[in-house]
């Protein structure tokens, strides 16, 4: 088997509603690009990968000639042809990688006839649970879905809960100063007692400040708090002064930091990210890491449809010490792009894909039309917010939203 050619299609999904973050928003949609790998016998695998537009679709078309030729099953010596890491000082492309990657892994597993976790060494687990990843969010173009009080923040999760059946919480922090988000916080442990609850800022915090907020949820029914300031210096202090553990996804992404924190530990727990580092073989070989010096593991969202998703399922499904929940966007989702519809949460948990590959296919229906979205709408800024036109993201952050603003927000991306 040999490849033949490679394709790249960006699409925008509709969310239910705007989320907000502590770098800005999504705007109401996901922009990714959908990457297809053909190979001489027909199959054609499939990748994700985040953005889109010209500049993602050139330069998945710019691997052509790197990938023409080549067999899907070396996926270790795509690493280094597309990713070395010398070379990627001038030209970083782990996310490129890791799109591909997923790609060749699925053309494999469909030309053995095999999912993809039987090509990782075969599953532990046949399904995988998910926390319910809340998020602060403007409303809806017709008014729903607003979250931006403690009540309206609890009464998301409770209809979360019901629908999903989470008894994981994540709340995606860094927007609000944090005292409000404290009390936020607060307010889900309140409400759900026998639930175990998870922090995320964004590093926007100062370290004094992500001190204060691990120190103030100290006895609390706390899974960790993640990113609560930037670097693994920052994150250290906070470690030495907290019970509290403490969770990354933005200081350790590849081996030579995960190294850094083993030799002097600044987090409790990695969170792995299938696109973030490279794609799900360089998780598999991280979690195996943290395995040995009893680190805790848990796979990252970092926004994805069902073809991410189901790398996402994989991973979880073959890595024995995934000690937390998974988080995962997709349940912000209006729709997805795969046949079939949207994957089904169950009791907090989606179950393994069984099919060959990555065990997703795509519905062309849903690709053309939301790649006609794309072009009828574009991009749209993730480092600005719409609700606060002329705002950027400071680091460490010093001028949160106001939380007693509400309403509709104008979601047309401004012109840059």
């Amino acid at each position: 088997m040999r490849i033949v050619d490679i394709r790249a299609t960006t699409v925008t999904v509709p969310l239910q509603a705007p989320l907000r973050h502590s770098n800005g928003a999504h705007w109401g949609r996901f922009v990714r690009t959908i990457v297809e790998v053909e190979a001489d016998n027909g199959l054609v695998g499939l990748g994700e990968m985040g953005g889109g537009g010209h500049s993602a679709e050139d330069a998945v078309r710019a691997l052509r000639d790197y990938l023409i030729g080549h067999d899907p099953a070396r996926t270790e010596v795509l690493r280094f042809m597309l990713a070395n890491p010398t070379a990627s000082l001038y030209n970083n492309r782990t996310q490129l990688l890791a799109a591909v990657e997923f790609a060749c892994l699925d053309l494999q597993g469909r030309h053995l006839g095999v999912p993809v976790h039987e090509l990782l060494g075969g599953r532990v687990r046949d399904r995988v649970p998910f926390a319910s990843y809340l998020f602060f969010r403007y409303p809806a173009p017709d008014g729903s879905g607003e979250v931006r009080t403690p009540e309206q923040l609890v009464e998301h999760a409770r209809e979360l809960k019901q629908q999903h059946g989470f008894t994981v919480h994540k709340l995606k922090g860094g927007v609000f100063a944090p005292e409000y988000e404290l009390s936020c916080y607060r307010a889900l442990a309140e409400a759900f007692p026998d639930d175990r609850l998870r922090h995320d800022p964004n590093a926007a915090l100062s370290p004094e400040d992500g001190i204060r907020f691990a120190k103030g949820i100290e006895g609390l029914n706390n899974d960790y708090v993640e990113d609560p300031t930037y670097g693994l210096n920052g994150l250290r202090r906070v470690r030495e002064r907290t019970t509290v553990p403490i969770a990354t996804n933005t200081v350790v992404v590849n081996f030579e930091q995960l190294a850094a924190n083993v030799r002097d530990p600044a987090v409790d727990i990695i969170l792995l990210d299938t696109t973030f580092w490279g794609g799900i073989r360089a998780c598999v070989r991280a979690a195996g890491v943290c395995e040995t010096f009893q680190l805790g593991v848990a796979v990252h969202s970092s926004g994805e449809l069902g073809i991410q998703l189901a790398t996402m399922l994989h991973l979880g499904a073959v890595v024995p010490n995934l000690s937390f929940a998974a988080d995962a966007h997709y349940h912000h989702l209006a729709d997805d792009v795969v046949d079939g519809g949207m994957f089904s949460y169950r009791d907090g948990a989606i179950d393994v894909p069984s099919g060959p590959g990555l065990g997703v296919t795509l519905d062309r229906d849903k690709v053309a039309e939301y790649a006609e979205l794309y072009r009828e709408l574009g991009g749209y800024p993730y480092d600005r917010d719409p609700g606060r036109p002329g705002w950027y993201p400071l680091l460490p952050n010093t001028d949160w939203a106001d939380p007693t603003v509400g309403g509709p927000v104008d979601l047309s991306a401004p012109s840059r």
